[in-house]
């Protein structure tokens, strides 16, 4: 079970019988991603608890995929994890805003709408700061046209385009708002995720942004170290696994 956990998949054991029983079932499998998804999260949540200091602060909000029943599971341990959507979270002096929405993407995913809607809702969430210059956004959609959104373009069967050699065709698939967004706000740093294969860093209109990417699958952990006083900023490219 725990193998199968570290490449990124939710294990359950099931009967023959409870096979059959959620074959065609649509709501009863619903039901059961939705029981083992929060078994998982809560577990992780747990983790936090018995594995990180209490003096270091962690923040774990979810991304567009994920169903609204997450965000209960990480609300409930509010006594050592932050959830930080809606609120503006105090980083040391600076201020931190989030949003986990992105723009349209192939999967319909729960969090995602348009770009007009997207910039309504990070304009609310600037609207919350005193200081943009010292805001950190936690935008889950990194900024369109940058190192930070390219992702495999796909034919009609939703299937990855391969040029003559075999490689993948890349296209950027980022938000449009949140580069408008940042270009206009000039943010002090841009904290970004969703598109897994653009790992890196890029700037837009002279602010830094980073998508340190994923690579669940190989039971890799891909993360940055951010180290910023006095509005200077350094960080590191973590992969560990």
């Amino acid at each position: 079970m725990n193998e199968i956990r570290m490449y990124g998949f939710y294990p359950t054991v099931l009967t023959p019988e409870e096979v059959e029983e959620i074959k065609g079932d649509k709501k009863k499998m619903e039901e059961l991603f939705k029981r083992v998804i929060c078994y998982e999260l809560d577990r992780w949540m747990e983790m936090v608890k018995e594995y990180v200091p209490k003096d270091v602060m962690v923040i774990v909000n979810p991304g567009n995929d994920d169903e609204f029943y997450t965000d209960d599971v990480i609300k409930k341990h509010s006594d050592r994890v932050v959830y930080p959507l809606g609120k503006v979270v105090d980083l040391y002096g600076y201020e931190m805003i989030s949003c986990e929405w992105v723009n349209p993407t192939p999967w319909n995913s729960p969090r995602e709408c348009g770009e007009k809607e997207l910039m309504k809702k990070l304009e609310k969430e600037f609207s919350k700061v005193d200081n943009p210059s010292r805001t950190l956004c936690n935008f889950h959609a990194p900024p369109y046209g940058t190192n930070l959104d390219l992702a495999p373009k796909l034919d009609k069967n939703l299937k990855p385009k391969v040029d003559i050699l075999g490689q993948a065709v890349m296209e950027h698939v980022g938000s449009k708002a949140v580069r408008k967004a940042i270009e206009h706000y000039k943010p002090f740093m841009g904290l970004h995720g969703h598109i897994h294969e653009s790992s890196g860093e890029d700037v837009v209109g002279g602010v830094t942004c980073i998508n340190p990417g994923s690579d669940y699958s190989s039971g890799v952990l891909l993360a940055y170290v951010i180290d910023f006083e006095d509005d200077k900023v350094k960080y590191w490219h973590v992969r560990s696994g």
